[in-house]
């Protein structure tokens, strides 16, 4: 099986990080008694801008839970249009190609689905098999392309996809001034990100997904996540996190790594969830990586922010642009909510 493509998808709104802090300053900086600490933790994001599924302005009318995730389900499916089209057209496949598809967000709800929306949007053969998945955050993007290859494994004739949709700045809580919640609204951001995962069957090409791990850390709940309630989304962000990354990860590859026959040194490719910067450094020092390894991490925080569960595409999709040396290995991995991580084992 083998991960034949990988497109990404942005909305139209894009705005430089200085004027989105500036914004947040104007809105916040009376209640906080100034705006020195607004400077700081955005200046220490790392990002030079990002994309909005709104205007700048529109946001000052999102008043209600319901508005939000309404601008959500219309954002979200021209974008993830876009992303699962972009990929199609990569190995010349049509909608109606799609055998399954996994969709996940962390950002907004829907019911029909966003994947039976499309479904009904771009002419998805009246037999695929959907899969939405809300909940995993940061670590959908692994764990959606891990559980797609579970899917081609069992039916190896198959296609399947993978659509990751965030929006994040519709989760913006106006009220809360929380560490947590200033230090978010200037590292998230809005995108989506589509892969197409293709059975040992088919002829596509692309780097083989050889093995997939999970990670589940018990009593780790409370480390990230939503607090939800009629407001929406509270962003649930604790500085536990980057100390905890460093303390597993480097393990956790080991040991996944030893099972596949293979050690760190043989890894040509690092595909890591582009968290923010103590994350990025947190797994650097875990892997006793150099800077530059992560260079595609790096790269893609500074250009667009962190897109939760379609980061990691992003950094995949760029690392497949690059086209890696035949039989280069690459690993994929990503953390979220739970607390937990999923890795991929790649080879080109």
């Amino acid at each position: 099986m083998r991960v034949a493509s990988v497109a990404s998808a942005f909305p139209k709104h894009y705005y430089s990080q200085d004027i989105l802090t500036a914004a947040f300053k104007e809105y916040w900086g009376p209640r906080l008694g100034g705006t020195e600490l607004i400077d700081r933790l955005h200046a220490k994001c790392c990002v030079d801008g990002r994309h909005l599924a709104l205007p700048m302005e529109a946001y000052y009318g999102l008043d209600t839970f319901g508005k939000s995730n309404d601008a959500w389900i219309r954002c979200a499916e021209e974008i993830g249009e876009q992303a699962l089209c972009r990929a199609l057209a990569k190995v010349k496949l049509e909608p109606r190609d799609l055998d399954a598809i996994f969709v996940v967000s962390v950002t907004g709800i829907a019911s029909p689905s966003l994947d039976a929306r499309l479904a009904n949007r771009m002419g998805f053969n009246p037999r695929i098999k959907r899969v939405p998945i809300f909940g995993l955050g940061c670590v959908a993007g692994a764990s959606g392309l891990a559980r797609a290859s579970d899917y081609v494994r069992a039916f190896p004739d198959h296609v399947a996809a993978l659509l990751s949709v965030e929006l994040c700045s519709l989760t913006i809580q106006k009220d809360d001034l929380s560490v947590a919640n200033l230090i978010s609204v200037g590292l998230f951001a809005d995108g989506a990100a589509a892969a197409l995962v293709a059975g040992s069957q088919r002829t596509e090409c692309g780097p083989e997904v050889l093995a997939t791990r999970s990670v589940f850390y018990p009593r780790t709940e409370h480390i990230m996540g939503w607090d939800v309630s009629e407001r929406g989304f509270q962003i649930v962000l604790s500085p536990e996190l980057p100390e905890l990354i460093e303390t597993y990860l480097g393990g956790d590859v080991d040991a996944f790594l030893k099972d596949c026959g293979i050690s760190r040194k043989d890894i040509g490719c690092w595909i890591m969830h582009t968290g923010g910067p103590k994350i990025l450094e947190a797994t650097a020092k875990s892997l006793d990586l150099p800077k530059e390894a992560l260079s595609a991490s790096w790269e893609s925080l500074r250009k667009v922010g962190n897109l939760s569960s379609a980061s990691v595409l992003l950094v995949l999709e760029e690392h497949m642009r690059r086209a890696p040396p035949h039989g280069t290995y690459g690993l994929v991995a990503a953390s979220g909510p739970g607390f937990c991580s999923e890795m991929l084992l790649l080879r080109w």
